[in-house]
């Protein structure tokens, strides 16, 4: 059943604050109903008297563990205050004197020592320790404790030395620009294959001028070229180019070339000052380039790339030397020399006979020129330099032309695509002998447009207007 509401003994309104007399049921001021304020419960709370907590004496508060005794609380301390103990309960040895703020200490790995999961910022504990993380009831870095390593710090990533850029002096990665170049020709930072120094050459030097590419298909450019400029002992200017083919199937071409094109060179350069006739200069070069090619089958295994089953190193050599009036050529192998006049109007000439089969079938009266070159066995040379090569016989010419023209030395792989001395004549630009770097770009561009298929090599040397009538001597 419903029971009626309890008046509460209060002495206030509850809610406008009018002092009550004993027995009001209503508010005389604001007409509050008095029977709905909760009566008090009959408990015994604790009393805050004076800011002090006391509890009733009938219960059996438990005395804190920290507490000294009496209900006091300890002193509160840091955790870096508090005496740390070993697993053993052994005290802990006091922490090492802070670095100076100025020089923090960078952990430095001793030689020799895995860097996996190890630290070496205190040189006085052991070598090694695993890592495990820091007590979480602590809030200061422990002291180092030996057999416990400390706890990882989380910004030694981000403390990482940076990738060094690359000294001035030292090759820069063609696909990243940033990395350096190490010896093996690829890139430290992207890891991409650098182009060979040799992949593309050029030079000039005075009226002359050289251009060597690797080509389309080759995955290295195995030719090489020497020019060069010096004076007769009259005074008279002299310009010297050799280009050197190396033979594909033998051990190290792209050595054998550039062999023999500097010997060859520096042995022309220094013998035309002292007065040696420019053809027994020629025939002299050759042979250096011989031996210098030979000497290099006289390496140790290593050298040879430990295939001794391979033979020997191995190019071919073709070369000019203009003087006053005077144009001397000297060959052994497939490379050739072209005489092209300025006046294109006059024909132009191919000053040198390959040494391959198909010259040999040719000269045989066994195939026409067309019969010969369209055979697969055209190209097999039957002279070279080289330790294994047959007898050597070096081939000089020399030549009086009655007018100016450019003189266009050359390999194979610009041969195979201007073969004849008309069309090299038309491949050559009509400004090649006042322009002969760009005459050279131009020749190399139109192998490289034919196909490319080996390397290619020319050189241009332009051929004065001579004084007096022309002649073979």
């Amino acid at each position: 059943m419903s029971q009626m509401p309890q008046q509460a003994a209060v002495s206030k309104c509850p809610s406008c604050e009018e002092p009550l007399e004993p027995g009001d049921r209503f508010c005389g001021a604001c007409g509050y109903d008095l029977s709905v304020v909760p009566a008090r419960p009959e408990d015994s709370p604790t009393l805050a008297i004076h800011g002090v907590v006391s509890a009733p004496d009938d219960v059996d508060w438990p005395v804190a563990r920290d507490s000294d005794g009496h209900g006091h609380p300890a002193p509160v301390h840091a955790a870096a205050e508090l005496p740390g103990t070993d697993s053993g309960g052994s005290p802990l040895p006091p922490p090492p004197p802070a670095a100076p703020p100025s020089a923090p200490a960078v952990p430095v790995a001793p030689a020799g020592a895995p860097a996996t999961g190890v630290r070496f910022d205190r040189p006085g504990e052991p070598e090694e320790y695993p890592l495990q993380a820091p007590d979480p009831r602590l809030t200061a870095e422990p002291a180092p404790v030996p057999g416990q390593a400390p706890a990882p710090e989380p910004a030694a990533a981000s403390r990482q030395p940076a990738p060094a850029a690359p000294d001035a002096a030292e090759k820069v990665c063609v696909a990243c620009r940033a990395g350096r170049v190490d010896d093996d020709g690829y890139c430290e930072n992207c890891g991409h294959a650098q182009p060979r120094e040799r992949d593309h050459m050029e030079q000039e030097s005075g009226p002359i001028a050289a251009v060597s590419d690797r080509g389309l298909r080759h995955h290295r450019n195995e030719d090489a070229f020497s020019v060069g400029c010096t004076a007769l002992p009259d005074g008279a200017p002299a310009s010297v180019a050799i280009v050197c083919d190396g033979v594909s199937s033998a051990t190290r071409p792209d050595d054998a070339s550039l062999a023999a094109s500097r010997a060859a060179g520096e042995t022309l350069l220094g013998a035309l000052p002292r007065g040696t006739h420019p053809q027994q200069a020629m025939h002299d070069a050759i042979l250096a380039a011989s031996q210098a090619v030979n000497a290099l089958a006289d390496e140790p295994a290593t050298a040879r790339e430990q295939a001794p089953h391979q033979n020997a190193p191995a190019c071919t050599l073709v070369g000019a030397v203009v003087t006053a009036g005077l144009l001397v050529v000297g060959w052994v192998g497939d490379s050739r020399v072209y005489w092209v006049p300025a006046d294109r109007t006059t024909p132009p000439a191919r000053l040198t006979e390959d040494d391959s089969w198909a010259a040999q079938m040719v000269a045989a009266g066994l195939m026409n020129e067309a019969e010969a070159y369209a055979d697969e066995r055209a190209h097999a040379i039957t002279g070279w330099l080289g330790a294994d090569a047959y007898e050597l016989e070096p081939h000089t010419a020399s030549f009086k032309p009655d007018r100016p023209g450019v003189v266009v030395v050359c390999t194979d792989g610009l041969w195979n695509y201007a073969e004849s001395a008309e069309e090299m004549a038309e491949a050559v630009p009509l400004d090649a002998a006042a322009r002969p770097l760009h005459g050279a770009r131009v020749l190399v561009g139109h192998a490289l447009d034919g196909g490319g298929h080996d390397n290619v090599t020319v050189a241009l040397l332009p051929f004065p207007a001579p004084s007096q009538g022309a002649g073979s001597a």
